[in-house]
């Protein structure tokens, strides 16, 4: 008897989802757990697995259309299997190569042999997977040899930045133009911005930091950093804990107004924003106020990783307390960055600029870099924003603070 396919568990707060894609269809042979369709919630993409192996059959559910949880999405019928290739030992390990030539050489047998992440920038970029070299098990592609092909072809631009254009679709002025709808996540990042900005009353202030120091203990201790903690010396764990710092020492940052309640929170879950092809999230640095420099570099590589392959778990994504953005990734020099709610402090980072500063009466050349704190003015009164956003630059001009915590 088939097995049915249903919507899966997503979270306490997540009753519903929508159909992203499907990564198989009716008819195709499935193995037990094997990825078949996306799932879309406000917050993450979620993955619907084969329960057993066997057929897919009678899809009931179509991309784009809004799911419950516990919906009949489809049927796997295990009656069903995969008939062994002949000539071929069904147990037999076969690669990339020897698959496709026992199934007939085409580029669709090898985009099956990949993984869903890879099939996605295979389409995506339009790419023959048979014309990439295979550095995985197997011979199989990886994201990282997608990735360096989609560098090596300097014509070809990814959808995720071109503008998507249909022929035969024009507005009444004769100009072609494409409507498609908004992602989940698209709408949720959308209503939650203009709930920040409805609700809080927001203002932002602003200060430089001088990295110098920083650049510094970097340059002295990132080898040996990296050697024996298997992570990059970065500057996200200098600011994560500037930023636990100071908010241990003026616990109102780290509030947030709950009703007619304000309630002050006392541990420190740094929202860290990280931006992917689907939109921004900002997963969540939990206790980052006991962790050390190396641990917050390794959890911020983790859930970075996580993000981009959307493979981030509701918990990861929500509870956090204070959040850090860096627009200086994208080039950014300045900006003010929006509350994530219900937060009432964030902390935007900025492209860091050798700028000509006044050090000791003598002008000298400092890698500088301006800070910008947003807050909620209903909680946060501006010699506290101001104060707060004072004691980071101290920690991050006097890295040796961090260390004392003086």
């Amino acid at each position: 008897m088939p097995t049915a396919i249903k919507v899966p568990a997503m979270g306490e707060s997540v009753t519903e989802a929508t159909i992203a894609k499907w990564l198989k269809k009716a008819g195709d042979f499935v193995a037990a757990d094997e990825p078949i369709a996306e799932l879309e919630t406000d917050k993450v993409t979620i993955e619907v697995l084969a329960p057993i192996a066997g057929a897919l059959q009678d899809i009931q559910a179509k991309t784009g259309q809004t799911v419950k949880v516990g919906t009949i999405l489809g049927y796997v019928d295990e009656r069903q299997q995969r008939p062994a290739p002949s000539g071929v030992s069904p147990k037999a390990p076969v690669g990339v190569a020897e698959a496709v030539k026992l199934n007939g050489s085409s580029q669709s047998k090898v985009e099956e042999l990949q993984s869903p992440a890879v099939r996605k920038l295979l389409q995506e970029n339009n790419l023959n997977p048979e014309q990439i070299q295979g550095t995985g098990k197997d011979h199989r592609l990886t994201k990282g040899d997608v990735l360096e092909a989609v560098k090596s072809q300097p014509t070809q631009t990814n959808k995720m930045f071109s503008n998507p254009v249909s022929e035969g679709k024009t507005n009444n002025l004769g100009r072609v133009e494409e409507k498609i709808p908004m992602s989940r996540l698209r709408r949720r990042i959308a209503e939650r911005l203009k709930i920040a900005q409805n609700t809080a009353a927001m203002l932002t202030t602003f200060n430089e930091v001088d990295l110098l120091e920083v650049n510094n203990f970097r340059n002295k201790y990132k080898e040996i950093f990296e050697k024996k903690h298997g992570v990059k010396l970065g500057y996200m764990s200098f600011f994560v804990k500037a930023c636990t710092q100071a908010l241990q020492e003026m616990p109102m940052i780290n509030a947030e107004i709950r009703d007619d309640d304000i309630v002050y929170k006392k541990y420190y879950d740094i929202g860290v924003a990280v931006g992917t092809e689907q939109g921004l999230v900002v997963p969540v640095v939990r206790d980052a106020d006991q962790l050390s420099f190396s641990e917050i570099e390794k959890r911020i590589a983790e859930l970075g990783k996580k993000a981009r392959d959307g493979k981030l778990s509701l918990d990861e994504l929500t509870g956090g307390t204070f959040t850090i953005t860096n627009g200086g990734v994208y080039g950014s020099l300045l900006s003010t960055p929006i509350l994530n709610p219900p937060q009432s402090a964030i902390l935007g980072m900025h492209k860091i600029q050798m700028r000509p500063v006044v050090v000791q009466d003598k002008i000298e050349i400092r890698p500088m870099m301006y800070l910008a704190l947003s807050y909620d003015h209903r909680l946060i009164d501006g010699k506290e924003a101001v104060s707060f956003l004072v004691r980071v630059k101290e920690f991050l001009e006097e890295p040796q603070r961090l260390l004392f915590n003086i």
